[in-house]
């Protein structure tokens, strides 16, 4: 009894090594043949990085043949050259990539890369749940000054198309794309209007024209006049244009401009007659409007020096 003990013993010992050699052997083939040794109260490692959203859009030499690539390459043209491809669309001189460079796929100009992932969604500006199409609409009557593109034609569908084809890669719902909604300015400083307006001719005439009514629909797009975004677009807040200002201009220059020098410059383009947009008495149903709105109302305080920019300025 005591001999047949000894021998289960030593047997289930040789079973129990071999076992775990086993185990080893895998760890050591799956970290490429090095040993790794393993420690109980070792610190989970951190794999936020692997986790971070890649920004990969496919290239539109790579959309596909037919009615699907078809419908892209119009979506592309459209967001590209708006103006023109839209005309009876659109009330003024600008194109989607007179804000968002080189048709929306310029990561660090307002890319619309993975837009469609983050729709329907609600919007409280104007209070309701919004699809793509909506958004899509909402620029082309206050950005564009224009009129909505028929939600069921082939012009939004080949929007629509092209915003889908360059965020393929990017989750539905996802909700941390880092790329995405950068524009704002947080604590902008009081603006100076007349440094503005310096800042102005030393940096922006070449591209914007001295009487901002610029040189290029998408390199120097209007700031101001008929031909620029009416006061309800998102950039006709202040805390919007200086963020966009400092984070993209001047030109091969981003991120030169101080936040001064930003919010003077924005306070300066914002100043200016602008179309007027008539839904401002609509927008933000629910409460909580911003008091960053440049309207008409406060471009002519600007003018007469009158305006409250700290009560402007005051986060809702």
């Amino acid at each position: 009894m005591k001999i047949s003990s000894i021998i289960l013993s030593c047997g289930l010992i040789v079973v129990l090594a071999f076992w775990v050699g086993i185990k080893i052997a895998d760890r050591i083939i799956e970290n490429g043949g090095t040993s790794v040794t393993v420690n109980s109260e070792q610190i989970p490692k951190d794999d936020s990085t692997e986790n971070t959203l890649a920004y990969n859009p496919p290239n539109m030499e790579n959309v596909p043949d037919g009615p699907d690539g078809k419908a892209i390459k119009r979506g592309y043209k459209i967001i590209n050259e708006t103006n023109t491809a839209l005309d009876g669309y659109v009330g003024n001189k600008l194109s989607c990539s007179s804000c968002h460079a080189g048709a929306g796929l310029d990561q660090n100009v307002s890319s619309l890369v993975g837009v469609t992932a983050k729709y329907p969604q609600y919007r409280p500006r104007e209070g309701k749940i919004m699809s793509i199409e909506d958004r899509v609409n909402g620029c082309m009557v206050r950005s564009m000054d224009g009129k909505p593109i028929p939600e069921n034609s082939e012009d939004m569908r080949a929007v629509v198309a092209y915003l889908k084809y360059i965020s393929e890669g990017v989750p539905i719902g996802e909700k941390d794309i880092p790329w995405l909604g950068q524009n704002k300015m947080k604590d902008v400083p009081a603006p100076n209007i007349k440094n503005g307006d310096k800042l102005y001719k030393t940096s922006c005439i070449a591209c914007h024209a001295a009487d901002g009514s610029g040189t290029n629909t998408n390199s120097g797009p209007a700031l101001w006049g008929d031909n620029s975004f009416n006061d309800g677009a998102g950039l006709s807040r202040i805390t919007q244009l200086a963020g966009y200002i400092q984070r993209n201009m001047p030109a091969g220059q981003a991120g030169t401009l101080s936040k001064q020098e930003a919010s003077d410059l924005a306070a300066f383009i914002l100043s200016k007659d602008r179309p007027e947009w008539k839904g401002h008495k609509t927008d933000w149903p629910n409460g909580d409007r911003p008091n960053d709105i440049i309207n008409k109302e406060k471009r002519e305080q600007i003018k007469k020096g009158t305006i409250n920019w700290d009560k402007v300025l005051k986060e809702n």
